[in-house]
C-alpha cells in the first residue's frame, strides 16, 4: 500500500505537502463536476482528466465514486465548520444557535442544489466499506451542532439528542432534494427538533 492510500483510509502517515496538494485538486475536481452535473457526472476517469492526475493516483487516494464523494462533504463540512467559528450563530438559546447553524448550512447546500444532491447520494448509497467515511462526516456534523450549543462535555443524553437533530437535518435535505418540501417546512422542522435540546439539559 503506498503513503498516499494509507494516509487517506485513516492510517497515521500523514500527506506529504505535494499529496495534499493533489488531493486538494481532486476534491475540488470533483465538486466542480457534481456542481455541473450532479451525482452521474462524478465519473473517475472524468475526475482524473479535470483533476490533472492519473486515473491509477486517483484510485489510490479515493477507491471508488462515492470514497470522492463523500470525502468532498466532509471537506465542505471542515469548511463550514471554519466559517462557523469565524461567524458563530448569534442568539442566546442553544436550540436557536442551532438552528439557526443549520439553517446556514442548508442555504450553502441550497446555493449548490446538485452538488447537495451528489453529496448526500453518496452517503445514502454508502456500504460498509466506506463507513470510516460516513463516520467522519457524522463526527463533523455533531462537532458543529455541539459548538453552536456551547456544551464541551456533553451527557449521553445531550449526544442522543445531537443524533436525532442530525438525522431530522439528513432527512430534510432529502425531502427538499426530492422536490418533497419547501425551504419553509425544512426550516420548521429544524426548529422543531432543535427544541429538545432544552429538554436535554441537565437539571442545575
Amino acid at each position: 500500500m503506498t503513503a498516499d492510500s494509507r494516509a487517506d483510509h485513516g492510517a497515521a502517515a500523514p500527506l506529504t505537502e505535494r499529496q495534499e496538494a493533489r488531493r486538494r485538486r481532486i476534491l475540488d475536481a470533483s465538486a466542480r463536476l457534481a456542481s455541473r452535473g450532479g451525482f452521474d457526472a462524478v465519473q473517475m476517469r472524468e475526475v482524473a482528466e479535470e483533476a490533472g492526475v492519473a486515473l491509477g493516483t486517483l484510485y489510490r487516494y479515493f477507491p471508488s465514486k462515492v470514497h470522492l464523494l463523500v470525502a468532498v462533504m466532509q471537506d465542505q463540512l471542515r469548511h463550514l465548520h471554519t466559517t462557523l467559528r469565524k461567524r458563530p450563530p448569534a442568539g442566546t438559546d442553544p436550540a436557536d444557535r442551532v438552528a439557526e447553524t443549520l439553517m446556514r448550512a442548508f442555504r450553502a447546500l441550497q446555493r449548490e442544489p446538485q452538488l447537495a444532491d451528489a453529496m448526500v447520494r453518496a452517503l445514502i448509497f454508502a456500504d460498509r466499506g466506506a463507513s470510516a467515511e460516513v463516520d467522519e462526516v457524522s463526527r463533523l456534523t455533531t462537532a458543529i451542532i455541539l459548538d453552536a450549543t456551547g456544551t464541551e462535555h456533553p451527557t449521553p443524553g445531550q449526544l442522543s439528542v445531537v443524533r436525532v437533530i442530525e438525522h431530522t437535518w439528513h432527512s430534510a435535505l432529502i425531502t427538499w432534494l426530492s422536490g418533497r418540501s419547501s425551504i419553509a417546512q425544512v426550516k420548521i422542522d429544524i426548529e422543531t427538533v432543535c427544541r429538545l435540546i432544552g429538554a436535554s439539559a441537565p437539571a442545575g
